[in-house]
C-alpha cells in the first residue's frame, strides 16, 4: 500500500482550535492507516494497524532507538521503565507488580476501596451550600494525589507540597513557548528536582526497615528474583505512577462526568443501577479516553503495517483514541453506549506496556462517578464544551464548572 501525507489533518488535530471535538479529524487519518508525515515520522490511525503495532517486538519505546534522538530523554538519567525496551523493561515492570497487583499482591487495589470511597465522600462534602463546583480543581485533582500519597507512604502533613509539584508539573507538560511565559516551564522542572529529592528522602528512610505497607518501603526492602531495584530506578518508577497515572485519572473521572452530563438519561440510570459503573467506564476508557496519542515511538527495525514499510529509526505517533472510534472494529463507535459488549478498546493502551495503573485507575473512576452521580442535586453544564487544557496527548478539560440546586435544571 502506498502512504499519503496527511500533514494538513495531523496540524489540525494538534491545533488546540480542535480540542474540544477531534474526532471528526480522525476520521480523516483513518482513511490512510498508516501515513507517512513531510517530516519523515508515521501516523497510525486504525485499530486494527495501531493493535499490530502495539504487539510487535520491532517497535520501541526507547527514545534512543529513534534516527532524531528526542532531547527531552537526554536529561534523564534513569527513565521510567515505560520509556524502556525488553528485557529491562520486562524486569523492572515484573518488579513493580510484585508489589502493585497480581499474583503476589492480588487484594492491593481491591483494598483500597474503602479509603477511596472516604476520601469521594469527604470531597463531596465539601460542595455542601455551593451553587458551582469545579469538578477539576475541586476533586479530579485532588482525588488521586490523596490516593497516590497513601499508596507510596507520603506523610500525610506533606500533600499539600505534594500537589503543588504535582501542579507546577502537569502544568509545564502543557507549556507552550508561543504563549507562555517561561516561569511556568521553569516552574515545571524545579518541580521535577524538587520531586525526586522529596521521594529520594523518603526512600533512604524505608531501607532496612521491612514490613511496611507503602509501596516506597516494599520496593526499597524486596530482594525478589529479580534481585531489587536501584534507588534511581524506585524513585523513577514512583515518579511515574505519580504523574502518569494521576494526570490520566483526572482526565477520566473529568471527561466521564461531562459525558454523563451531556447523556442525562445515562447519569439518571447509573443512579438507579449502581453496578452499570463497571461496563460504563469501560465505555468512557473507549468513548473519551484520558490519552489520546502516544505521540513517538520507534521502528527498532523495519516494520510492514497494513502492507506499508515502516523504515527503521522512524517516529511513530499512535493515534489511540481514533483507535478506539473505529468503525471497522466498534458498531456505530460515536455514540456513547454503557451496554457494548466486546469492548476491547485502546483506553489504556495494549502489550507489553498495557497501562501499569490502569486497575487503580478504574476503580478510583468507577467510586468518583458514582459518588458524584448519587451526590450532586440535579446538576448542569455551566458551559458546553468545557474549556481544555493545551495538551493533545493527554486530553482534558482544564475546568468544568458544574451548577448545582434545584434552580439548576
Amino acid at each position: 500500500m502506498t502512504t499519503t501525507r496527511t500533514p494538513d489533518t495531523l496540524r489540525r488535530i494538534l491545533d488546540y482550535s480542535s480540542r474540544a471535538d477531534p474526532y471528526p479529524l480522525y476520521a480523516e487519518l483513518r482513511r490512510t492507516p498508516v501515513a507517512r508525515q513531510e517530516d519523515g515520522s508515521y501516523v497510525v490511525s486504525t485499530y486494527r494497524a495501531l493493535m499490530d503495532l502495539l504487539h510487535d517486538p520491532h517497535l520501541s519505546s526507547d527514545v534512543r532507538n529513534l534516527s532524531r534522538p528526542m532531547e527531552a530523554a537526554e536529561s534523564r538519567t534513569t527513565p521510567p521503565f515505560i520509556n524502556m525496551d525488553p528485557p529491562e523493561h520486562d524486569r523492572l515492570r515484573r518488579m513493580a507488580m510484585r508489589h502493585f497487583g497480581p499474583p503476589h499482591t492480588p487484594g492491593l487495589v481491591a483494598g483500597m476501596e474503602g479509603d477511596l470511597t472516604a476520601t469521594v465522600s469527604g470531597l463531596i462534602d465539601g460542595f455542601a451550600g455551593r451553587e458551582e463546583i469545579d469538578i477539576v480543581d475541586d476533586f479530579a485533582y485532588p482525588f488521586p494525589v490523596t490516593v497516590i500519597c497513601h499508596l507510596l507512604g507520603v506523610p500525610r502533613e506533606d500533600e499539600p507540597r505534594f500537589r503543588v509539584w504535582v501542579n507546577d508539573i502537569v502544568d509545564s507538560i502543557d507549556y507552550d513557548p508561543r504563549t507562555d511565559p517561561k516561569e511556568k516551564l521553569d516552574k515545571g522542572v524545579q518541580a521535577r528536582v524538587d520531586l525526586h529529592r522529596y521521594l529520594g528522602g523518603l526512600l533512604e528512610q524505608r531501607h532496612g526497615r521491612p514490613g511496611g505497607e507503602d509501596l516506597l518501603s516494599r520496593l526499597a526492602n524486596d530482594d525478589g528474583p529479580d534481585g531489587r531495584m536501584t534507588d534511581e530506578e524506585i524513585v523513577a518508577t514512583a515518579n511515574l505512577l505519580l504523574i502518569a497515572g494521576h494526570e490520566t485519572t483526572v482526565n477520566l473521572i473529568t471527561n466521564g462526568m461531562l459525558t454523563l452530563l451531556r447523556h442525562p438519561q445515562v447519569l439518571r440510570r447509573l443512579r438507579d443501577e449502581p453496578d452499570l459503573v463497571v461496563p460504563l467506564v469501560e465505555e468512557l476508557l473507549r468513548y473519551e479516553p484520558p490519552v489520546h496519542i502516544i505521540p513517538w515511538r520507534a521502528a527498532y527495525s523495519d516494520i510492514t503495517v497494513d502492507g506499508t514499510v515502516i523504515p527503521k529509526g522512524s517516529q511513530i505517533m499512535l493515534m489511540l483514541a481514533s483507535g478506539s472510534r473505529d468503525p471497522d472494529r466498534f458498531h456505530d463507535p460515536d455514540r456513547f453506549d454503557p451496554d457494548r459488549r466486546d469492548n476491547q478498546h485502546l483506553g489504556f493502551g495494549s502489550g507489553i506496556h498495557l497501562c501499569f495503573g490502569g486497575p487503580l485507575a478504574r476503580l478510583e473512576a468507577q467510586i468518583a462517578l458514582t459518588g458524584l452521580v448519587r451526590r450532586l442535586d440535579h446538576p448542569r453544564l455551566a458551559a458546553d464544551p468545557p474549556p481544555y487544557r493545551r495538551s493533545p496527548v493527554l486530553r482534558g478539560p482544564i475546568h468544568l464548572n458544574v451548577q448545582q440546586g434545584q434552580g439548576a435544571q
